[in-house]
């Protein structure tokens, strides 16, 4: 752990906040088993349950993989920290995450990565390709946001929660990848299936792009409608995902 295990929150919060903490940390502990996770950099966050629109971030300088339900540091929509804690917060994090908090009521939980494959991806003029069964699923739902340099500029804010619209997930250009859900397990499968879809793009595009097939138009339209039923998927995916870290990666619950 950075400087050690943070010091327990559970009977220092509401149910409903340790409830939202625990998932939080959950997240950050799946993306580093996937190896998606950047060093100390990129971020998860998630809104917690009451009027003043405070959200939950992780504590800058710590490992995907050391965070835990009670190190999660709570801030405002200013940046403010509102909890005592010795922590602080990359504020490139809070600008993106503040922002799409702050716009979309459906967004409780942010995650934002900066994977090989979805810089890749999001690096290609021509965006997700529909080229696989995952891309075709999710396509429609991809907003694009042109890049900007560090996400440190305020005023950045209104025009990527202008580009991300009502969508679900977003291609950062020249950044990475970022998607949002009112549940962590709705955030968890939709950017695992962009991941994956960009994962694949990148593989397909390694034997030049005139050698690739895309997918008829006709199979795009249906498999589009057929992933209508995604949120049925992350409601059974998601307890598998905590069994898996109980096994792998426990202790995110404390």
């Amino acid at each position: 752990m950075a400087d050690g295990a943070a010091q327990s929150l559970k009977s220092r919060v509401s149910q409903e906040e340790w409830k939202v903490r625990v998932e939080l940390a959950a997240l950050y502990r799946l993306v580093a088993l996937h190896g998606w996770d950047d060093m100390i950099f990129t971020h998860i966050s998630a809104r917690v349950p009451g009027p003043e629109h405070h959200f939950l971030i992780n504590p800058y300088g710590w490992y995907f993989d050391e965070i835990t339900a009670s190190s999660l540091v709570k801030v405002d929509l200013d940046g403010n920290i509102v909890q005592e804690t010795d922590s602080f917060i990359n504020p490139a994090g809070f600008t993106i995450h503040s922002a799409v908090h702050a716009a979309r009521e459906d967004a409780r939980f942010v995650i934002h990565l900066h994977t090989l494959a979805g810089v890749g991806v999001a690096a290609q003029s021509h965006g997700l390709l529909p080229i696989s069964q995952n891309a075709c699923l999710l396509q429609h739902q991809v907003a694009y946001h042109g890049y900007e340099g560090l996400a440190l500029n305020h005023d950045e804010r209104e025009r990527l929660v202008a580009d991300l619209g009502d969508k679900p997930l977003m291609l950062l250009r020249n950044h990475g990848t970022l998607a949002l859900g009112e549940t962590a397990a709705a955030a968890w499968v939709g950017i695992f299936f962009l991941e994956r879809a960009c994962s694949q793009q990148v593989a397909a595009l390694s034997g030049g792009k005139d050698n690739i097939l895309i997918a008829p138009d006709a199979a795009q339209a249906e498999t589009r409608e057929q992933g209508r039923g995604i949120g049925f998927i992350s409601a059974l995916a998601w307890p598998g995902a905590l069994r898996q870290l109980d096994r792998k990666s426990p202790g995110y619950d404390a």
